[in-house]
């Protein structure tokens, strides 16, 4: 999923029956090896000659490189960096930028049958600002200039590339993650500081961000960008590739450094350096944004073929006292924030545990291949808040779900405020033999006499690698109304049990639910959370 950066938010370039990245009409990218063209080996133009690089500049480059430029950036008051485009690249369409396509034959380290291969972005259409990239080889910075010779335009362009160095708009890793004979997309910078990865067989789904600034507060949101990027020459027998960026914003600089290893699940580690200019109020670390349109309990207003349309079916906590919270996603009908405090969480993500085509019925779309991402705090982040937030959408095209962590304490202003945490892209995380996760989730109304009828909710729940011997206790909370008819009983097709009750909201506008399984014995059992607003 591609995303455009606006002053209220996000949403999908790529229609989702697409599903491609933006300058490509297919995705993800499968360069052959072994062919028999030769690939033609594009030098970067030299800095000295024609490179204005603020940041990725031709330089000594270790370890403490970006942090040293970020804490002098935040020393000093924010200057937006206003780098213009030529005339005839600034005002181009939707379909004449998806007609600058990166040439695979110009990859970097392509030539050289290193294990990662790296493509580039072209400026323009909502990606306007100045990305600036230098490759690190040893202790050697070398910035990379745009070379109008690593792009073809086909004939919806009408506009010459230009021959000066505009730098680019972000960059795309390449890895051969399927297939021994191809290179695959398996990871993109771009648009702000979103980036987005995928494990062995997912398709692109939901995004990562580098931080979050006033998510759905009224003053707006504030989106921090990776200014620039340095990337490590890859080694010939190690599956790692490292990325480091800047980060800034008028409120805050930043260095990060990501560590890539792809697998059936692409892990990211994740080190940043915060260097407020102002106190961080209302800041998310390790934020994830993602698509929920409608599932089987949410379809009150839903005209769709497909029973279920969405990129993450719900948010899943491991808090810091080891219990499992599944929260099931909404759509509702007015923005809503929901807020699960904890102390030194173990591990929160996006989930789409709904892996079968059958839930979805959508041959372009394709979301029962969509990543899930688990976010796994490196140390004690201490006492804090998960934060969800979900936005009323009418279309699959935007991303309407966003969490994070917030800190309870603000980032002081002046402050170095440093933090490390593993993202886990592709299947949800493992659970141990005999543990009761919840399966699905329904509901519907449970009678037609009153104008706000009484709600049945369904939901489904699994016994991995284990039986369903004991029938548990099952026990429904409500912050309001009234829970009635409350039924226990096995689920053969899931290895497990079906829970059923009806709730009467009489006069609430909103209802916090919870329901949890007990056994005579400890078990591991996922707690149901939801919010139900009229």
């Amino acid at each position: 999923m591609l995303l455009a950066i606006t002053a209220g938010g996000c949403f999908n370039l790529a229609a989702q029956q697409d599903n491609t990245p933006l300058v490509d009409p297919v995705s993800p990218i499968a360069i052959k090896l072994n062919t028999e063209v030769q690939p033609t080996v594009l030098p970067p133009v030299s800095l000295e000659q024609t490179s204005k690089a603020r940041f990725a500049k031709t330089a000594s480059f270790d370890s403490d490189s970006v942090v040293k430029i970020a804490r002098r950036l935040a020393q000093k008051p924010y200057v937006t960096l206003t780098d213009p485009l030529p005339p005839g690249l600034a005002k181009i369409s939707y379909d004449e930028y998806r007609d600058i396509r990166f040439k695979p034959e110009a990859s970097i380290w392509k030539a050289e049958g290193l294990p990662y291969q790296m493509q580039l972005f072209h400026r323009g259409f909502y990606f306007q600002d100045l990305i600036e990239i230098a490759l690190v080889e040893g202790k050697q910075a070398t910035h990379l200039a745009y070379n109008s010779e690593y792009f073809s335009a086909g004939d919806v362009l009408s506009q010459r590339l230009p021959t000066e160095d505009i730098g680019y708009s972000g960059l795309r890793i390449h890895y051969p993650l399927n297939s021994p004979a191809y290179f695959d997309e398996l990871m993109v910078f771009q648009g702000a500081s979103y980036f987005r990865a995928l494990g062995k067989g997912s398709d692109y789904g939901l995004s990562s961000r580098g931080l979050a600034l006033n998510t759905a507060e009224p003053e707006g949101e504030e989106f921090p960008i990776f200014r620039a990027f340095w990337v490590e020459r890859p080694n010939t027998d190690s599956n790692l590739i490292v990325v480091h960026a800047l980060l800034d914003s008028p409120s805050v600089a930043g260095a990060y450094r990501f560590s890539v290893r792809p697998g059936d699940n692409t892990h990211i580690d994740v080190e940043a350096t915060l260097f407020p200019r102002i106190d961080l109020v209302k800041v998310g670390l390790a934020p994830s944004t993602s698509m929920f349109l409608h599932s089987m309990n949410g379809r009150q207003n839903t005209d769709d073929f497909r029973p279920e349309v969405h990129d993450s079916d719900a948010l899943l906590i491991l808090n810091g006292r080891g219990e499992r919270l599944w929260r099931p996603l909404a759509n509702p009908k007015q923005l809503q924030v929901s807020a699960f405090m904890d102390n030194s969480p173990q591990g929160f993500g996006l989930i789409q545990r709904e892996r079968s085509f059958e839930a979805y019925q959508d041959l372009e779309a394709h979301y029962e291949r969509r990543p899930s991402l688990w976010v796994e705090p490196v140390g004690n982040w201490g006492a804090g808040e998960v934060v969800l937030t979900e936005i009323p959408t009418d279309s699959e095209i935007h991303d309407n779900i966003v969490s994070y962590w917030k800190p309870k304490q603000a980032i002081a202003a002046g402050s170095e405020f440093h933090f490390t945490y593993r993202l886990i892209w592709g299947n949800e995380p493992e659970v141990d033999d005999g543990t009761v996760i919840v399966a699905r989730t329904a509901s519907g109304r449970a009678d037609i006499a009153k104008a706000t009828p009484r709600r049945l909710f369904v939901i489904d729940y699994q016994v991995k690698e284990g039986n369903n011997d004991e029938i548990p206790v099952a026990q429904v909370q409500s912050s309001a109304g009234v829970i009635t008819n409350v039924v226990i009983s096995r689920q053969p097709k899931t290895n497990g049990y079906r829970l059923a009750f009806e709730m009467d909201p009489q006069d609430a506008e909103l209802i916090e639910l919870r329901a949890e399984l007990k056994f005579t014995g400890p078990r591991d059992v996922e707690t149901w959370l939801y919010r139900w607003t009229l």
